[in-house]
């Protein structure tokens, strides 16, 4: 197991490079200038020549682009354009409320997707499993800001259980960051937990069906038992897609932060499109496709965990 840490560890620095190089390139297609965003629309060609030569824009790329790795390398994500402060501090600032955010919805998406394909592979073809099957239909299609503005509407604005804006730092209130996470990850969760139960649902039915389930029916191995065996051999396939379902959730944690106004790394990403600030852009991605690839280590380690015949020899 410790080869597999270390080699998938090995491979997150060029993955990370090549992540970077291309949100670097990338930031080239986008029209317009980033001192004529800070500037206006008024602003002269004189004076966003003159901007972008202080902010250092009018500089080679490869050799902004070499400073760049070199400062990430020891971890100095450069200077916002836009705040002109330090785009570490400003992730920093916004990364616990986009992994509670995150950790919430998989938390729901886990429990609700898993519990829920279990129900419905234990009797594939059933009523209960129909009924499933049809809501997890809805949940795939449903998008997720529709989602949060009914849950905003019917939990926080008639019901007044929850705050309409409730996020607060774990450090502040731990009772009060709980209730504010309920509504954005019952939000953001859903979706995710209907592609779960789908997959759980079908490695269910598959692991039931095989010849070993039939030789502990006939040995008189109690139900209950046979589907606990099941259950672990179907968790494999379903890791995988619990791996999917995370960069799902980061994706569509942007619109969930928006509708929630969520201080997340999403939301200050968006603003930072809008207003050209490309080191925040470039250093919230790195840190996003950090976070997937500790991610899918985890979901490495697990599939070494459940199934030993896939871990390195």
């Amino acid at each position: 197991m410790s080869r597999l840490i270390a080699y998938r560890l090995a491979l997150a620095l060029p993955q990370l490079a090549a992540v970077s190089l291309v949100v670097f390139l990338l930031t080239y297609l986008i029209p317009g200038s980033p001192a004529a965003a800070i500037l206006g629309e008024r602003a002269d060609p004189e004076s966003i020549a003159r901007l972008e030569a202080q902010l250092g824009l009018d500089r080679n790329p490869l050799v902004r682009l070499g400073e760049w790795f070199s400062g990430a390398a020891a971890g100095d994500l450069g200077t916002s354009i836009s705040s002109a402060l330090p785009v570490t501090d400003l992730l920093l600032t916004r990364l616990p409320a986009t992994l509670s955010l995150a950790f919430g919805g998989m938390v729901v998406a886990t429990a609700a997707g898993i519990g829920l394909g279990v129900l419905a592979g234990v009797r594939p073809g059933g009523p209960r499993d129909r009924i499933i099957t049809a809501g997890t239909s809805v949940g795939l299609s449903v998008p997720e800001f529709w989602f949060g503005l009914i849950l905003t509407l019917l939990f926080a604005v008639e019901l007044r259980w929850v705050p309409v804006v409730g996020y607060v730092p774990l450090t502040t209130d731990p009772a009060a960051w709980a209730r504010g996470l309920i509504l954005p990850s019952i939000a953001l969760g859903i979706g995710a937990a209907a592609l779960i139960a789908r997959q759980t649902r079908g490695a269910m039915a598959e692991a039931l069906t095989s010849r070993y389930v039939d030789t502990l029916t006939a040995a008189g191995v109690p139900r209950r038992k046979i589907i606990g065996y099941a259950f672990k051999n179907a968790m494999v396939p379903v890791l995988a897609t619990m791996g999917i379902t995370f960069r799902i959730l980061f994706a569509t944690s942007l619109v969930v932060e928006v509708v929630f106004a969520f201080p997340g790394v999403g939301n200050l990403l968006l603003t930072s499109v809008i207003g050209k600030d490309f080191p925040v852009v470039q250093g919230g991605v790195l840190i996003v496709a950090a976070l997937v690839i500790a991610v899918n280590l985890l979901i490495d380690v697990g599939y070494g965990l459940l199934n030993p015949r896939v871990r390195p020899q």
